[in-house]
């Protein structure tokens, strides 16, 4: 494959000398000449009635090389020098019905290859503009994706700041926490928005992106320390759609662990776990050693409005999600 572009790219510089065309012409001439000289030396090994086997190569190299206006010239130079030298009576400019119709064959046979090869140098040139104005119109769209991107980001982040302004004129504690949450989350996909899309279309790889949310995860707790570790397989790769809801769902067990299963506590570790299993299926765990569940609490039965967040994220990306204690408090999320 690389071979095969290199082989293209040097196709596309082909004719030379496009803006020195005395150079060309000159070239030209040079070859014409040449294969007169080739022509001459092969003559006495050469049976009768080939009298341009060394012009048609001159008159293909030389538009190949330098252009239609070269190649015309050779043909030109090419035809009068196998007539005159080459086609009976030599040394002589006589016409016949005969010569006429050599030399008639063999302007239609130049004609042709000049033709042809002006053609495929033409398409050339147009496939170098043509990915040329595709370049630029990728960098562009690039360009302008990015900067929507930006934009969404700093928009989302500006609307959970005016919820925290918001909050600050609510009395009422439920809806001061209401308003806290709906900031903290807006607050956070603000921040991890521009890891989730590129403009190419490339899905995300999990490890790194895990690694990167949780650690502004962490920093967003204010909790110096609590250690998060990030465990994923190699070569999980997700798309955007199904990114956005997933760390959602991680953003919520993280922090909830900082909140309820650290608290009281300036230390712990939380471990971020991601693999695959024998059917294909993808298994991430959140797992925390704090406090643990607090005695007689049921998820099933929460009314916990982060955990029915995670629940419902987790249907609409066709998973479940879970939480559970197996010696350390584990939120684990299934999809497939």
């Amino acid at each position: 494959m690389r071979l095969a572009r290199q082989g293209a790219t040097v196709l596309e510089r082909f004719p030379l000398w496009r803006d020195r065309p005395l150079l060309g012409y000159g070239a030209a001439a040079a070859i014409a000449i040449l294969s007169l000289l080739i022509r001459l030396l092969v003559d006495a090994v050469m049976p009768m009635g080939y009298p341009y086997v060394a012009f048609f190569p001159a008159v293909i190299l030389s538009t190949f090389l330098f252009g239609v206006g070269p190649g015309v010239m050779v043909a030109a130079i090419c035809g009068a020098m196998a007539w005159y030298v080459f086609i009976p009576p030599e040394f002589s400019v006589k016409l016949s019905g005969a010569i006429v119709f050599a030399l008639f064959f063999y302007a239609i046979v130049v004609t042709i290859d000049i033709l042809l090869i002006s053609w495929m140098q033409r398409a050339n040139r147009r496939l170098v503009e043509e990915r040329e104005r595709s370049r630029q119109l990728a960098e562009r769209g690039e360009i302008l994706f990015r900067e929507l991107q930006h934009r969404v980001s700093n928009n989302l982040q500006v609307v959970g700041g005016l919820l925290a302004l918001q909050m600050k004129s609510v009395s009422d504690a439920a809806a001061r926490l209401a308003l806290e949450e709906a900031s903290r989350r807006l607050a956070l996909i603000g921040r991890i928005h521009r890891q989730l899309y590129d403009p190419h279309g490339e899905q995300l790889d999990l490890g790194r992106f895990l690694e990167q949310l949780g650690a502004d995860l962490v920093d967003a707790g204010g909790r110096a320390g609590i250690a998060c570790r990030v465990d994923a397989d190699a070569g999980i790769r997700l798309s955007a759609d199904a990114a956005v809801p997933i760390a959602l769902i991680v953003a919520e067990a993280v922090a909830n662990a900082i909140e309820h299963g650290f608290a009281g506590r300036e230390a712990g570790e939380i471990v971020i776990r991601a693999s695959r299993d024998g059917d294909g299926a993808l298994d991430l765990r959140v797992i925390d050693d704090g406090a643990g569940l607090p005695p007689g609490f049921d998820p099933a039965t929460s009314d916990s409005l982060g955990l029915k967040l995670a629940q419902m994220l987790a249907r609409q990306i066709g998973g479940s999600f879970r939480l559970f204690v197996d010696g350390r408090t584990t939120a684990m999320l299934r999809i497939g």
